[in-house]
């Protein structure tokens, strides 16, 4: 009996194996989303001997991961189903933050923790708000990140502030979200960068 009770839990493994396989292969890929590169409009002079850092911003758990929010109530939190940013999503600003700064021109160099750059002002951003309030009418794509601009030689912030831009979305599709998403974090990234530019 006790070698029965062997052959037959040995012979139910590739049974087993086979169904998880097939669960897998009927797996719906998910839509999966990027933000764009802003373009900021800024006009001002060179200022080739300022190089500034872009940490990765800090955010709570719900935000910082590839999930896209939406909100169905205020202080709810839930995802859009079938569908993702193709990277954590405080990666994702971090690298446009990078290229609005660098498409200005203006600046000598902007970095990452890491680049080995001498650098003058850090741009610390906090990331609060990054999804879709469902609940409003008509429903909204909300971007709020709080900016302090730190001097790298002595720890000072030189000054800080929060921008908040919110953007009716034009549709029920995922796509649709992503869009406004997208067109509120332009907005968001490109008057982040005016005021830097204005403020050092």
């Amino acid at each position: 009996m006790k070698s029965r009770r062997v052959v037959l839990r040995t012979a139910s493994v590739p049974f087993i194996f086979g169904l998880l396989l097939a669960g897998c292969g009927t797996t719906t890929p998910l839509d999966t989303f990027n933000l764009s590169a802003p373009q900021p409009g800024v006009t001002s002079p060179s200022r080739k001997n300022v190089q500034l850092l872009v940490p990765t911003p800090t955010a709570l758990k719900a935000l910082d991961s590839e999930n896209i929010v939406v909100s169905s109530a205020p202080g709810s939190i839930e995802y859009l189903k079938g569908a993702q940013w193709g990277d954590r999503l405080t990666n994702i600003v971090q690298s446009r933050l990078v290229q609005a700064y660098e498409n200005t021109g203006i600046f000598g160099g902007i970095g990452r923790p890491g680049d080995g750059l001498a650098i003058n002002y850090q741009i610390l951003t906090d990331l609060r708000m990054f999804g879709i309030q469902a609940y409003a009418s008509p429903k909204l794509a909300v971007v709020e990140l709080a900016v302090r601009l730190m001097n790298d030689k002595n720890g000072e912030v030189r000054a800080t502030r929060v921008f908040r831009t919110a953007i009716p979305v034009g549709g029920a599709t995922n796509a649709a979200y992503v869009k406004a998403l997208d067109a509120a974090f332009e907005r968001t990234a490109s008057e982040i960068v005016s005021w830097t530019v204005t403020t050092l």
